[in-house]
C-alpha cells in the first residue's frame, strides 16, 4: 500500500516541488495539499493520510497548534515538520505537541523520502544528537508531566537504562554494543519502555527523560 501524504505549507511552489518528488515514488501517494493549519485539519476530516508534512510557519493556524490537534486524537496520522533552523524553538514546542520528527527544509530529496517513510512506519525521524542538541537548548522551556514519578517507577532497572541511552543520543545498534545484549533485545526493551510511560515515539521519550531529569542538559 502508498504512504498517503498530506503537504502542508504557505507556499504554493514548496508544496508543488514536494509533491513532484513524492509523486514520482511507486509507494506514496499525496492525497492533498493545505496552505495552513486550520485548512490541513479541514482535510484530514475527510482525507485519510498516514504523514502530514507539516510547515511551522504559516497564517491562520501554524504548524504547532496544527501539530498539536492533530497528535490529540487517536489513530491520527504522524507528522512530520519543516523546518529552517535545527534549533528552531518552534521545532522543539512542535515535538512536545506530539510531532514524529522534524526536518530541515534543505535536505535533499532522499532524505525527505527516507524520513517519510520512516515516520511511516512508526519510527522517529530525528537523528538522537540533532534531538538532543535542540533540548539542550530549549530544556528551560520544559514543564514536568504529572504523574512522571509514577509512570519512571513502572520501569525495570534495565528499562531505565535503555531510557537514559536512548537519551544521551545512542541509536538501538550502540546501545546494544554498549549493553553487550542483541538490537531486538533492546527494542524490545524500548517497545516496553513506550508501553509503560504512555508515549508515541523516540522523540517523546528523549523530551521525557529531560522533562523528568533523567538526563541533563549539556551533560
Amino acid at each position: 500500500m502508498s504512504i498517503r501524504v498530506l503537504i502542508v505549507d504557505d507556499q504554493a511552489l514548496v508544496r508543488a516541488g514536494f509533491a513532484m518528488v513524492l509523486s514520482a515514488q511507486a509507494d506514496m501517494e499525496v492525497v492533498s495539499e493545505a496552505g495552513d493549519g486550520a485548512e490541513a485539519l479541514s482535510l484530514l476530516v475527510r482525507v485519510p493520510a498516514d504523514v502530514v508534512l507539516m510547515d511551522i510557519r504559516m497564517p491562520v493556524m501554524d504548524g504547532v497548534e496544527a501539530t498539536r490537534r492533530i497528535c490529540a486524537g487517536p489513530d491520527g496520522p504522524r507528522v512530520l515538520v519543516l523546518t529552517t533552523f535545527d534549533t528552531d524553538e518552534d521545532a522543539f514546542a512542535a515535538l512536545q505537541a506530539g510531532a514524529s520528527g522534524f526536518l530541515l527544509k534543505n535536505a535533499p530529496p532522499e532524505q525527505l523520502l527516507a524520513a517519510i517513510r520512516v515516520v511511516a512506519a512508526g519510527e522517529s525521524v530525528v537523528a538522537p544528537r540533532v534531538t538532543r542538541a535542540l533540548l539542550d537548548r530549549f530544556a528551560g522551556q520544559l514543564t514536568l508531566p504529572g504523574r512522571a514519578d509514577e509512570r519512571l517507577a513502572m520501569l525495570t532497572e534495565r528499562e531505565r537504562e535503555v531510557l537514559e541511552l536512548v537519551a544521551a543520543g545512542l541509536s538501538n545498534v550502540e546501545i546494544a554494543g554498549r549493553l553487550f545484549v542483541a538490537e531486538g533485545t533492546v527494542k524490545t526493551h524500548f517497545g516496553r519502555i513506550l508501553a509503560k510511560l504512555e508515549l508515541r515515539d523516540r522523540v517523546q521519550a528523549v523530551v521525557f527523560a529531560y522533562e523528568i531529569g533523567l538526563v541533563k542538559p549539556g551533560v
